[in-house]
């Protein structure tokens, strides 16, 4: 499917910057499920008359094969080209919204919800981060955090659009409409990333001193799986205190008596603030590097955890649904820079795509688990506790690496001038 191959001189072009602009209306279209399917939660759960942890269920479905399926689309795409994914990917869109709309019980919801994320959102996220890397070079960071933004920008534009259909002609004819919408969609931006990427130079990443001083044979001076197996951890953590309350603010505030729309605000307003905070936080990755980026981000996310606790008012939770999207959107994307930082070039797409995927696994683990929490407390306050427990997790071995890693630089520093 790929034309002849792209001149190197479009890296940085009009050209890539034209193809951004598409990608980022893919991902906008292709990962609307995953927000949606927050505000239609307490529909759902009153129709088929579930508790609150099954009516999570199919977000953590999708979230799940959302990670798995990034391997398979990666792949896919490395082998076919980007656009027969995209094709497969806005098909599973359509189909995967229409099947939910039709289903007659939780099991079916979440089995559409698992195909939308399996092929729909996979197609749309870790192929076009690899893709845009590839069509950037000075301006490689931002472009990639546009590109990771789509997904936040989903989640402010769809829960409105769709709190204001379930409210006026019902949830399954909404989830017809949506899916027509993103599948033709998807189908007509598709259409404008036939081009093959520019063939970009081999050159290490990083820069200044901090490029070479740490062997990235060792990374943080750890064996490659020991490393990897605590960043994976680390993803883990901070992404199921990061759902908690992205995936059940909607339903909290119903049970606050708010109303499901002004949760759906909430949601869209905390996601909007993300978009804000994934540019920033890329610009400060660019200053200070990947692993002090994530210490500031897992701090911050772990402050607005706990302003959850004391204020349960209307306009308390707005203001700190707004500081929750401000200081937690720009963290997953750092995982994907101390990748890079830490580790051998070469092994770079295996091992993001590894981290990426924990860090679904947690998002999925963490709507699920809060759900249950709450099913047996009766009140989400236990099930932000237990968000703040696994963020405290994830900053202490963020914490530890970091330490390890002003050792090392100490070290080499001293080694530099003993010569």
């Amino acid at each position: 499917m790929h034309t002849a191959p792209a001149d190197p001189s479009l890296i940085d072009s009009p050209q890539a910057l034209r193809r951004l602009l598409a990608t980022l209306g893919l991902v906008v279209l292709g990962n609307s499920s995953m927000y949606v399917v927050s505000v239609v939660l307490p529909a759902v759960q009153a129709e088929f008359g579930v508790g609150r942890a099954s009516a999570s269920l199919p977000y953590t479905l999708m979230m799940v094969c959302l990670g798995l399926g990034g391997l398979v689309t990666g792949r896919l795409a490395d082998r076919h080209g980007l656009t027969p994914v995209l094709w497969l990917g806005a098909l599973a869109v359509f189909g995967g919204f229409l099947g939910a709309s039709l289903s007659g019980s939780i099991w079916a919801f979440g089995l559409a919800h698992a195909v939308m994320g399996f092929i729909g959102g996979s197609s749309t996220f870790a192929p076009l981060l690899a893709d845009t890397a590839l069509w950037w070079n000075r301006r490689r960071g931002i472009a990639v955090a546009v590109c990771a933004s789509g997904n936040y920008v989903a989640g402010a534009v769809w829960p409105p659009i769709v709190q204001y259909g379930i409210d006026t002609i019902g949830w399954r004819p909404t989830y017809m409409a949506l899916g027509a919408v993103c599948g033709a969609g998807m189908l007509a931006l598709s259409l404008r990333m036939r081009q093959r990427p520019p063939a970009i130079p081999a050159q290490a990443t990083g820069t200044g001193a901090s490029a070479t001083a740490v062997d990235r044979s060792l990374p943080f001076g750890l064996a490659p799986g020991t490393a990897m197996a605590l960043l994976c951890v680390a993803g883990v953590a901070c992404c199921v205190a990061m759902a908690m309350p992205q995936v059940h603010i909607v339903a909290y505030c119903t049970d606050l008596g708010f109303g499901a729309a002004q949760g759906a605000q909430m949601l869209s307003l905390m996601l909007a603030c993300g978009i804000v905070s994934r540019l920033v936080f890329g610009l400060i990755c660019d200053r200070i590097g990947g692993i002090r980026t994530l210490l500031l981000g897992s701090a911050l996310q772990g402050v607005a955890l706990l302003l959850f606790l004391p204020y349960d008012g209307l306009v308390p939770l707005y203001v700190i649904s707004a500081l929750f999207g401000l200081f937690q959107g720009g963290i997953v994307p750092t995982y994907a820079i101390i990748v890079r930082e830490h580790f051998p070039p070469s092994q770079a797409s295996v091992r993001v795509g590894a981290v990426i995927m924990a860090t679904l696994v947690g998002m999925a683990l963490g709507g699920w688990l809060s759900g249950w929490i709450f099913d047996l407390t009766g009140s989400y306050h236990a099930a932000f506790l237990n968000g703040i427990g696994w963020n405290l997790l994830n900053l202490s071995i963020t914490g530890w690496l970091f330490l390890r890693l002003r050792s090392q630089h100490a070290a080499a520093h001293g080694t530099a001038l003993s010569k």
